[in-house]
């Protein structure tokens, strides 16, 4: 079993102590509209990069390559900050909508 030091740990008896406070779990709607707009372009440049790459637009496939490069770019925290805020507004345990950076 692993050893815990209690000594810096907070306990629920030491937060009742100094004041009440009220936790707002509201959802931040500029970050969940960035977050799903993210999701959306970076689906759409990948399609589109795989696309360009096939049909070979530009004459090479390096376009399209780089296109779905920069669309995965976007895709991949899109999808991230997009899971957390459905899971948030869900009510999973373990998540909330404070794991969800300020813009």
């Amino acid at each position: 079993m692993a050893y815990v030091d209690h000594a810096f740990s907070i306990s629920d008896e030491d937060l009742m102590m100094e004041t009440s406070y009220v936790v707002h779990n509201r959802p931040p709607i500029k970050e969940i509209a960035l977050a799903v707009s993210m999701l959306f372009f970076g689906t759409l440049g990948i399609v589109l990069g795989i696309a360009m790459a096939y049909n070979k637009v530009g004459g090479d496939r390096a376009h399209g390559i780089f296109f779905a490069a920069l669309g995965a770019m976007l895709f991949i925290p899109g999808s991230y900050y997009t899971r957390i805020a459905y899971y948030a507004y869900k009510g999973y345990k373990g998540f909330s909508f404070s794991n969800i950076p300020p813009v």
